[in-house]
């Protein structure tokens, strides 16, 4: 998908940084041109300042994506994933882990979640970073309760893993 994406807007840096804010952030295009957040409408000059380009290259991306019959089909259907919880986890009694790993390895979610479960904690959300959207992609994890330190060589040891911070 994000290769059909970066390519067409490859002569407009402005429009890919848009489209690009409009995938992480789960925002649609509805079939009117506008941009929504679930179902509230957002302000292209609000859009357009928090990303640092003009109004007009906030429309001109949606009226863009709405020409292309595959793009209109992705961006019409994205939605928000929901509150991430990690910065407000310890707040809130829960643990968080940080996975840092090769993207092309299968399986790094399953043997973190087997690790967490073999504690007899649940695993209250988990929220993996687009690789094709971040230079250093991590898997987040959010406990019911904080993980006991003697997880972290065991999540090293899954492969594929090389960096994992508990907090």
């Amino acid at each position: 998908m994000w290769s059909k994406i970066a390519k067409h807007f490859e002569e407009y840096p402005g429009r890919l940084k848009v489209a690009k804010a409009l995938v992480e952030l789960g925002l649609r295009i509805g079939l009117d041109g506008k941009i929504y957040c679930g179902p509230i409408e957002m302000d292209e000059a609000k859009i357009a300042r928090a990303l640092g380009v003009d109004r007009r290259t906030v429309k001109a991306t949606a009226k863009s994506i709405l020409e292309d019959d595959f793009l209109r089909e992705i961006f019409s259907k994205l939605r928000p994933s929901g509150a991430f919880l990690a910065d407000a986890a310890k707040l809130l009694g829960y643990g968080v882990v940080e996975i840092y790993a090769d993207s092309r390895m299968k399986g790094i979610l399953a043997g973190a979640a087997q690790a967490i479960a073999r504690r007899g904690i649940s695993i209250r959300q988990a929220v993996a970073d687009d690789p094709d959207l971040h230079p250093e992609p991590k898997l987040t994890i959010i406990t019911e309760k904080p993980l006991p330190g003697d997880i972290i060589p065991e999540l090293l040891r899954i492969e594929g893993v090389n960096k994992v911070v508990v907090y």
